[in-house]
């Protein structure tokens, strides 16, 4: 039951994601075929091989959470439930971009993410508790973007690839005890999205939204209270980046 009310919020998250993107990138899309044939900025700007630049970037990211079989046994007959909730961060990078041909580019964007996870425990009294885990991540997306063709000063690209990152620190070595959630250092994502490159006279902007799927563990080695009832946590994050070329 909990597993399907878990699946259910997700869903209509989803949902309210996809009716935002959709309010997002519609009216860049008219704006795009309103400017087709504008005077075009810098319009060799896609010709350098390599150029390069800096992001800013707004998530908002949660666990994803699977019970451990004993969850279903006696010993935890007091525990209702454990949800994860989304939580609000940002980072900081800048970035490397290779032109491979006129469509594709690889792209390499180092960036320090700054995470909250919050996980709130549910039990049959009616009482809860909460686990915040607050970590600082080194990233290191690498991501093959594939464009269209410009309309005037605008360009649509879809974007996609995979983000390995490590701890840089977090509340794990400062509170370190049984009575804290013990999560891995390091973290494997897989990310995919779309954005618009808009073209000004000395600059390149550029708007994107990115989704990120852990394919690691993030629950550590070290049992406690918290972490018994869960087999398994891996991370979802969806972020805007606001890029600068």
């Amino acid at each position: 039951m909990q597993v399907t009310h878990i699946r259910n919020k997700f869903t209509v998250l989803s949902y309210q994601v996809v009716a935002v993107v959709v309010l997002l990138f519609v009216p860049l899309l008219t704006q795009a075929q309103a400017f087709k044939w504008a005077r075009q900025n810098n319009p060799n700007y896609d010709e350098r091989l390599i150029s390069y630049g800096f992001m800013i970037g707004l998530h908002t990211t949660a666990y994803q959470v699977k019970y451990a079989p004993q969850f279903i046994t006696p010993q935890f007959d007091t525990v209702h439930s454990v949800m994860p909730q989304f939580s609000p961060g940002f980072s900081l990078g800048f970035l490397v971009n290779y032109r491979v041909n006129e469509f594709v580019d690889l792209r390499i964007m180092p960036k320090a993410g700054f995470y909250t996870h919050r996980l709130q425990y549910n039990y049959t009294d009616e009482t809860t508790k909460q686990q915040f885990v607050e970590t600082t991540h080194v990233e290191m997306p690498i991501l093959i973007k594939y464009k269209s063709m410009r309309r005037g000063n605008v360009r649509m690209y879809m974007i996609g690839g995979i983000t390995p990152g490590f701890e840089l620190s977090g509340k794990n070595d400062i509170q370190a005890s049984s009575a804290v959630l013990d999560i891995r250092k390091n973290n494997l994502q897989l990310e995919a999205g779309m954005g618009f490159d808009f073209y000004f006279p000395l600059f390149k902007f550029s708007q994107e939204i990115r989704f990120a799927r852990g394919i690691v563990n993030m629950l550590g080695t070290d049992q406690s209270i918290y972490s018994d009832p869960i087999q398994r946590l891996n991370s979802n994050t969806i972020a805007v980046y606001f890029i600068f070329q």
